[in-house]
């Protein structure tokens, strides 16, 4: 039995805004530990014997980060594809089918998003493994979770006959939309009902067999788009135009509320998908032993607070006499929100959008393959950044239009391009970039480089960036 882990790495994580977003979105964080959603998705298959190396699918704009945060774990992938632009779940799953079956046409793949929480690993292991036994038989199984309360935030899925073939496993009647809170409630007081975890584990040449017949659009786009596929660095680029071509849907509505072969396979391992505020508070206040209820990470001063998260990123934050609050702080944005009231968040982020805002976009931490940078001050024709470098990091050799550039070191080494001069400067020397000069920015020591950048002019947008050579391969 070979068992590939395919972890779906899409997504902006909008509801939990502003700590999740588009350029940083909630699996490349650290929520529930030391480790990013990521990271503990691909750590918690570690040492099953039937599992061989993880594939990974995620955007173009994510992949420096997806392969940094493998490198510190130690993970080795099977491969990471990128899609050229999100197109859901059933494409995603078809490319890597595809992908997979060049490898091995027996191929069984347990489709994972990078984003949950699962507590009970053991029970988890052992849901997988009677799942395995399904799909080595042509079943296309799906994991239900038991579920502990009338969550109106998860579609269901009604439990049919149990399957004498496949121990612990039972027929799917029917999927379920999200349900209103009666509804939900009668869901499990009448038992027989899961919640849709949109974890699945089947046969790659089995599920292409049945996109083929109910979605053949896709089928045929994802084939191509693997065929045509080609090596940009590390990663895997899916051809663009094929992929694109996809329509936009979830391999529930494309395939598993159609097949014939759909099973269910109940499970209760400790799970949640984090989707919103108050499920992350559930999910740290049963790992907690704050006496109050209280979830709280950062420079935080409570007083006659019951039941609330409060996260600080960059300050302290002060929270006084209130119960089933969320109250998180970053360094540009700050949510207050009642538990009850979560799901709503989503509207700030399509008003920051609208109104053509960058919060939602961006933190002002921005990442980058050579390091990252911070914005610190800005006005009318200045801004300000902190410019972090790794050891060997190299920023493209670029130019700008519009702004010259002054940069001041603060420690370590930088080796820095500007025309056909090439110097070396240490702390506390500085130099300056003007309009129009080809520069480049490298850390050739074996610490970071820090460095402040100050720059001026009538335009200082990111997009005043013209590459002419870049490592990173972004010219």
């Amino acid at each position: 039995m070979r068992i590939y882990p395919v972890i779906l790495s899409g997504g902006s994580g909008t509801r939990l805004w502003p700590l999740s977003r588009a350029a940083l979105p909630k699996q490349l964080q650290k929520l529930v530990s030391d480790h990013t959603m990521l990271q503990e998705t691909i750590l918690r298959l570690a040492n099953w014997p039937e599992l061989m190396a993880p594939l990974i699918v995620c955007g173009n704009e994510h992949r420096f980060l997806v392969a940094e945060q493998l490198r510190e774990i130690e993970i080795e992938p099977n491969g990471i594809l990128l899609e050229p632009e999100g197109r859901n779940t059933a494409p995603a799953v078809a490319a890597a089918a595809y992908y997979l079956q060049q490898q091995d046409p027996e191929a069984l793949m347990l489709v994972l998003p990078a984003d949950h929480v699962i507590n009970d690993v053991a029970a988890f292991h052992a849901a997988v493994l009677r799942a395995a036994h399904a799909a080595q038989n042509g079943a296309l199984a799906t994991f239900g979770i038991v579920p502990s309360s009338p969550e109106t935030g998860y579609g269901y899925i009604r439990r049919g006959a149990s399957l004498a073939k496949y121990e612990g496993c039972y027929s799917v009647d029917r999927f379920v939309e999200k349900p209103d809170h009666a509804t939900a409630t009668s869901f499990v007081a009448e038992g027989g009902y899961d919640w849709n975890s949109g974890m699945f584990l089947f046969q790659a040449a089995r599920y292409l067999e049945e996109l083929q017949t109910l979605q053949p659009k896709i089928a045929i786009n994802c084939q191509q788009a693997v065929q045509k596929d080609y090596r940009d660095l590390d990663f895997c680029r899916l051809e663009e135009q094929s992929f694109i071509n996809c329509p936009s849907i979830s391999i529930d509505y494309a395939v598993m509320e159609h097949t014939q072969h759909a099973v269910v396979v109940p499970a209760d391992i400790g799970w949640s998908d984090v989707g919103s505020w108050s499920a992350l508070w559930e999910v740290q206040a049963a790992q907690t032993s704050n006496k109050d209820g209280n979830v709280l990470r950062g420079d935080v001063y409570t007083d006659k607070v019951r039941n609330s998260l409060v996260r600080a990123e960059s300050r302290i934050v002060a929270v006084i006499g209130v119960e089933d609050l969320v109250v998180v702080e970053t360094a540009d944005a700050v949510l207050v929100t009642h538990k009850n009231e979560v799901q709503r968040v989503k509207q700030v982020v399509e008003h920051l959008h609208h109104h053509g805002r960058s919060e939602h976009v961006n933190h002002t931490r921005v990442y980058r393959p050579w390091g990252y940078y911070e914005g610190i001050d800005a006005g009318e024709r200045f801004q300000v950044k902190r410019i972090t470098v790794k050891p060997g990091g190299k920023l493209s050799l670029q130019m700008h239009h519009h702004r010259a550039e002054h940069w001041v070191v603060v420690s370590g080494t930088a080796r820095i391009t500007c025309g056909d001069e090439i110097k070396l400067l240490s702390e506390n020397e500085s130099t300056y970039i003007p309009i129009g000069s080809n520069h480049r920015l490298e850390n050739p020591g074996k610490l970071p480089l820090h460095i402040i950048e100050v720059q001026s002019g009538s335009y200082l947008g990111e997009d005043d960036i013209v590459r002419f050579e870049d490592i990173y391969q972004r010219t």
